[in-house]
């Protein structure tokens, strides 16, 4: 039973050591294009307006039409960057999987 909680707790530390070793490696981010940063001045220009906007005045369905699309650009412009994402919900299901596994 030690043995399983020795384990658990090595695996558990190299996880919270991964990310921080990872962001260290900045430099290997593939190049943007003259497209990709031309788009991302758009998606910069275009934020500024919706943040300069008085949202008191919009109604309920337009303030969804402008969150929607913060989104959708915020999705796009992370896109650009590249990079693999994780979300906390596949984090938890790989370690559940371990655990079961092991």
């Amino acid at each position: 039973m030690k043995k399983k909680i020795y384990f658990l707790a090595t695996a558990l530390m190299l996880m919270l050591s991964a990310p921080s070793v990872m962001a260290k490696d900045a430099k290997s981010k593939p190049e943007m294009t003259e497209n990709q940063k031309v788009r991302l001045a758009e998606i910069t220009r275009r934020i500024e307006e919706i943040k300069s906007i008085d949202r008191s005045e919009l109604n309920s369905s337009e303030r969804k039409a402008l969150r929607n699309e913060l989104t959708e650009m915020k999705k796009e412009a992370k896109a650009m960057n590249g990079g693999i994402y994780l979300s906390v919900g596949a984090i938890i299901i790989v370690i559940l999987l371990l655990i079961l596994l092991l």
